[in-house]
């Protein structure tokens, strides 16, 4: 008689296994928690940085090719400069090539041995990440955080800019997360790896990249610098040019003074450039400039002596000449998002922002300050930015820039509520929630933050459903974005542990679209 009580009780009738099987088939949907949408858009940014971080790394080697040209010609001045560049580019490719063997590392966990950076296929992989950064005993989290604090100490100490070195100390800082929901610190490897998809991890591991190679091109920059601020005694009299620049965007001037070193002040010399004797005392050499490219000249400084003898010091120099080039980026992603404002910064080197303008096909292009906000019309058509700049009076095209225009990804819906220190928050399901904090709540809301957007939505109804004593599902309709009557009714009867349902949210976002948005599961506590 037992067992065949038993096996009554183990037995479930086919109503309570379809009952079972679409609570398990809502989890696996709250649990697919990032959308295709937003890996597409992390693999979109990861391309838009390794493009980045090339154009970077070349103009970085393009500086320390000239440190070690001046090296090679004065050794003797240029000797110690060029000893700080070697170094502070071999602490940089250290660092770079271990965050490099970390992005390997993560993407072949999740792919297995054949797995490709440049293609993953796990890209959703929210486990590997956490592994490999944040393992208790191996995790190379700790080690990657120590390794950017010695590398930011170090070059932060070679720059005497206090705003240069405020930015590489910001861009570069490992500083804790503040919890305010636990009211605890999260540290640095944790808020950048836990629970982070794979593909966001190779991205966040690429700007960190592009973060060690602007440090460096600053340090670089620096280093070059102070080749011409030490250059104030010399051994011995000799001719010297000294260019404003000597790499000029065509169209615009190139400048040089050619002095004599410990001249005296109440003789000035002559000076010739090309057989011809400069139009002025100063020694200022300036020539309009009309094509691109590398441009050697000579001459020499005729200095009369009291005996009223004279001596010639010859000189040679030469300067490169750019075509114009701006930069164009886009603070958010590398695409733009077509019904809202997306953040732009626009400069052109060497321009003053009050020189420069812009426009946009396929929507418009607002500008306040120094920021500007692209606001695409169509999804699907690309937006095409134009950057124009004036340069010794004349306006002058120096940079076009496409970009894909996308549809805003699907928001997600959410209770917002105020905690016990009243600062706000938002409940988002699949955990116990106060009933106490429900029964305060008027209804639900939606919005994207994903610490990449920030986007409200404006939910238009949605229904909760409760089951009954016998499993039946009782659907309620919501008052537009408010709880109904018969819903906080519904809450009210609930006790600690039941759970219902929030679904069909119909909400519509900034770009007029209307979305029917995910379920969400929620738990009385």
């Amino acid at each position: 008689m037992a067992n065949a009580h038993n096996q009554t009780v183990g037995r479930m009738s086919p109503r309570q296994k379809m009952i079972n099987l679409m609570y398990i088939v809502l989890t696996a949907m709250l649990a697919l928690n990032v959308s295709s949408d937003v890996l597409n858009g992390f693999t979109q940014v990861e391309d838009g940085l390794t493009r980045s971080n090339r154009t970077v790394a070349d103009r970085n080697r393009a500086i320390y090719d000239q440190l070690e040209a001046f090296n090679a010609q004065n050794p003797e001045k240029g000797g110690v400069w060029y000893a700080r560049a070697s170094e502070v580019r071999q602490r940089t490719n250290q660092l770079y090539s271990y965050i490099d063997s970390l992005k390997i590392a993560i993407v072949k966990t999740s792919d297995g041995e054949d797995g490709d950076v440049r293609n993953i296929r796990n890209q959703d992989d929210t486990e590997t990440p956490s592994v490999i950064m944040l393992a208790p005993r191996n995790g190379k989290g700790k080690e990657l955080r120590e390794r950017i604090d010695h590398y930011r100490t170090y070059v932060a100490a070679m720059l005497d800019d206090t705003l240069k070195r405020q930015n590489i100390e910001n861009a570069l800082s490992t500083a804790p997360r503040e919890l305010r929901a636990v009211g605890k610190n999260k540290s640095w490897e944790e808020g950048m790896f836990e629970n982070m998809p794979v593909v966001a991890s190779v991205t966040l591991l690429s700007k960190i990249q592009n973060d060690l190679l602007y440090a460096e091109g600053e340090v670089l920059g620096t280093l070059l610098n102070n080749i011409d601020a030490s250059d104030l005694r010399v051994n011995q009299v000799e001719a010297f040019v000294i260019p404003e620049s000597r790499i000029v965007m065509r169209g615009s001037s190139y400048s040089a003074n050619i002095v004599l070193a410990a001249v005296d002040t109440t003789q000035r010399p002559a000076v010739y450039v090309g057989g011809n004797r400069l139009g002025n005392d100063r020694g200022l050499y300036e020539v309009t400039t009309s094509r691109s490219g590398n441009f050697d000249y000579s001459g020499y400084i005729e200095v009369a002596h009291g005996d009223g003898t004279t001596s010639k010091h010859n000189f040679t120099s030469s300067y490169t000449v750019i075509d114009p080039t701006a930069t164009i980026s886009a603070t958010m992603m590398n695409l733009l998002y077509a019904g809202i404002d997306n953040p732009l910064s626009i400069a052109v080197p060497g321009i003053p922002g009050n020189a420069i303008s812009a426009s946009m096909t396929n929507g418009t292009l607002t500008r306040n300050g120094d920021t500007w906000a692209a606001h695409p019309d169509k999804v699907g058509t690309e937006a095409v930015i134009t950057v124009t700049a004036t340069i010794d009076g004349r306006q002058q095209t120096v940079a076009t820039t496409n970009f894909r225009v996308r549809k805003l990804p699907d928001p997600m819906p959410y209770i917002a509520y105020t905690d016990s220190k009243g600062n706000p928050e938002r409940y988002r399901g699949g955990k116990p929630f106060a009933k106490s904090l429900l029964l305060q709540t008027n209804g639900i809301a939606a919005a994207i933050d994903d610490d990449m957007l920030n986007v409200a939505y404006r939910v238009l109804s949605f229904e909760t459903v409760f089951f009954d004593s016998m499993g039946n599902a009782i659907p309620e309709v919501s008052d537009g974005d408010k709880f109904s009557n018969r819903q906080k009714s519904s809450f009210r009867r609930l006790t600690r542990g039941k759970r219902f349902y929030i679904s069909r949210v119909r909400a519509i976002g900034p770009d007029g679209i209307e979305r029917t948005l995910a379920p969400m599961e929620v738990i009385v506590n």
